[in-house]
């Protein structure tokens, strides 16, 4: 039976138990990590952090499940899993949060509606209106002083 060497748009990416990379990864499918990853994801599928991986930095995926330490920002579309030995401490930004017992996490969490805005995070009228509230709640204070 011949090979099909043809992309079927859909990857599985793996590092390796014992590879350490610092940068940033763009993919278009599945991530694996079990080894150490220092720096951004961003995947249009799912990214693993296996039992031995380790990440610090930012990721941005459609479902995450980890079972590794992560120190990061993490932002799931759809389902982050954290695994009975999932070590996460950071920031998570997802639709939906399962936690299974054994897990430890420690930072903040947004979820629900908050990951169907994320497109207008970051745009130019979002942060001029950030500023205007800044300003307006700092002047608000300078008056009641």
């Amino acid at each position: 039976m011949a090979r099909n060497n043809e992309n079927d748009g859909h990857s599985v990416n793996l590092i390796g138990t014992g590879t350490r990379i610092k940068g940033n990864i763009n993919s278009e499918g599945d991530i694996r990590i079990d080894g150490t990853l220092i720096g951004k994801i961003n995947s249009k599928g799912k990214v693993v952090v296996g039992s031995t991986g380790m990440v610090e930095g930012e990721i941005n995926c459609q479902n995450a499940d980890i079972s590794g330490t992560v120190k990061i920002k993490i932002t799931v579309a759809d389902v982050l899993l954290l695994k009975p030995t999932a070590e996460l401490s950071g920031d998570i930004i997802t639709n939906k949060l399962a936690i299974e017992s054994g897990a430890t996490f420690s930072g903040t969490c947004s979820m629900g509606a908050v990951v169907k805005d994320m497109a207008s995070i970051g745009s130019n009228k979002d942060i001029d209106r950030n500023n205007e509230n800044e300003e307006i709640v700092q002047k608000t204070a300078e008056k009641s002083a």
